[in-house]
């Protein structure tokens, strides 16, 4: 099994930055694919941005130029950068990791998840 646990959330203005963090615990090896998710309320969770162990990385549209996936292997964390944040970018963001290396953009192939941590942005 794997844990994942977030951090790093909380509340900024419109333009402002947060760095989301997810330290993975347990059986590490076994992840290829770590990436992030974000649920608004009345809203359906939604990919956010992946990144595999070869270094690929994928992003929704969304975030694009402004969201960056890294990942540190020595300390089994994965960190999202986000910069001008937009009110729209309000939800709840939850870290995801998968055996395979498909980047996908489906929660349902995500094997593994953290408890989220909130994002709120005021305009």
């Amino acid at each position: 099994q794997v844990q994942l646990v977030e951090s790093g959330g909380g509340s900024v203005e419109a333009g402002g930055s947060l760095r989301l963090s997810c330290a993975a615990s347990g059986r590490t090896l076994t992840i290829i694919t770590t990436g992030w998710f974000r649920q608004a309320p009345g809203k359906q969770r939604e990919f956010v941005a992946a990144r595999n162990s070869g270094g690929s990385t994928n992003y929704a549209d969304s975030v694009k130029g402004r969201f960056t996936i890294s990942r540190d292997n020595a300390k089994n964390t994965v960190t999202l950068q986000m910069n001008s944040l937009k009110p729209e970018d309000t939800a709840f963001y939850y870290c995801a990791a998968r055996k395979g290396i498909i980047m996908s953009k489906m929660a349902d192939d995500y094997d593994y998840w953290g408890q989220g941590t909130q994002v709120t942005v005021s305009s």
